[in-house]
């Protein structure tokens, strides 16, 4: 789906990391970042947000938390990230960024929470009245008062399968009163994820029944009394949603593919935010007239039905051909990925072959790179990190 998209809007990104694969300066297996192009998309939505009044945390955990990446977006306006898991939130502190909102999607581990604590979280998001105890707990300890966030759930919300969790709504006045009994925490708003999701029917994104929830509950806090509520609604965000959200009452976003220009909405619409990703690979080997590329991070987000994956394959992006690809079922190991021939045969061995996908790197082994100097016509490779967002030994 992207790669089309990439190769309309941003086909210097593409020509790069073809350029750079076969100059050996790009591994295999690697999410190519355009930074200049995130540090743009960072700005363009740092500054409609701030015009709305709205806190921003970057999501990070789909480009591997890709420590130059962290540092174009916070060079673009976006000073706080919201991290996925623990790891999320010690690789943004790595790259620069406070951390501003942890514990959603994940919950902190109970042997974490003083881990989290010390990283002085603005927002910490709770499931149970355990955790609430946790986050407060160890905030205590090092002498702090914890901002807490209540995860709420309504009748009829709508969660992806095992992210399920929270308190019921009509209960958030009791909630809010529990927080603040804590020694190290208060209650300071509430959360739920997805808040927008994308229609693949009108092919633009909608309301959940879960800011419905929220804004119900934001309402029953106002009538009594608790008039400052931090409301934070995460989900498929890109700059022309913020009105919508801030309309609702939203106080916190937090753009993730916004960032690199793949959420589902822009495969489907030119967004303000430009195609900022990816995925290089190499032919390997040939077998029975297919080519064989080195898998890794053929991990493809599955936001939109099944359909043909297409790769650009060559050694440089005006030869480059579109071939159709095989990718491995998701219960398989990615070892390689397929090619099929096209009317000119198959693609060559050390042939270069970039995917454009909706990428989750932290689930993979994949490498992510980030790359400057598009602009220009100069681009260099600004390092090799893991998917986890730490240093590799890549190329020794």
């Amino acid at each position: 789906m992207f790669l089309d998209v990439l190769r309309r809007r941003n086909p210097a990104l593409l020509e790069a990391a073809i350029m750079l694969h076969q100059q050996g300066a790009l591994p295999a297996n690697t999410y190519a970042l355009d930074l200049d192009a995130i540090r743009a998309n960072a700005a363009a939505f740092a500054a409609e947000a701030g015009r709305l009044g709205l806190d921003v945390f970057a999501m990070t955990k789909q480009i591997g938390r890709n420590p130059d990446a962290c540092r174009a977006i916070a060079a673009g306006g976006i000073t706080a990230s919201v991290a996925v898991d623990m790891e999320c939130a010690r690789a943004g502190a790595r790259g620069g960024l406070r951390l501003g909102h942890v514990g959603h999607l994940v919950q902190v581990p109970r042997a974490e929470a003083a881990a989290a604590a010390a990283l002085r979280p603005d927002n910490w998001t709770v499931f149970t009245l355990e955790k609430a105890r946790e986050a407060a707990a160890a905030s205590a300890a090092l002498g702090r008062e914890q901002a807490l966030l209540a995860r709420l759930f309504g009748e009829g919300d709508e969660f992806y399968p095992g992210h399920e969790g929270g308190f019921p709504a009509e209960d958030v006045l009791a909630v809010a009163d529990r927080f603040d009994t804590l020694d190290g925490a208060r209650f300071a708003g509430i959360t739920t994820f997805p808040a927008l999701v994308f229609d693949h029917g009108t092919g633009t994104v909608r309301r959940t029944g879960n800011l419905a929830t929220l804004e119900r509950a934001a309402e029953r806090l106002r009538s009594a009394g608790r008039t400052e509520c931090r409301i934070n609604a995460p989900g498929t965000t890109s700059t022309e949603a913020l009105a919508s959200l801030a309309s609702a009452g939203v106080a916190q976003v937090e753009p993730g593919h916004a960032l690199t220009g793949t959420t589902p909405w822009h495969a489907t619409r030119d967004l303000p935010e430009l195609p900022a990703v990816c995925y290089v690979s190499e032919v390997s080997h040939l077998h029975a007239g297919r080519a064989y590329c080195f898998g890794g991070g053929l991990y493809v987000d599955p936001v939109f039905p099944a359909h043909q994956v297409q790769a650009l394959v060559g050694r440089e992006l005006s030869t480059a051909r579109l071939l159709d690809a095989t990718l491995p079922p998701t219960q398989a190991i990615d070892y390689y990925g397929q090619l099929a021939p096209d009317a000119k045969g198959p693609a060559a061995i050390g042939d270069t072959v970039v995917f454009g996908f909706r990428a989750q790197a932290f689930v993979t082994r994949a490498y992510t790179a980030g790359i400057t100097g598009l602009a220009t016509g100069t681009p260099r490779v600004a390092g090799i990190w893991s998917a986890d967002g730490s240093a590799t030994a890549w190329p020794n």
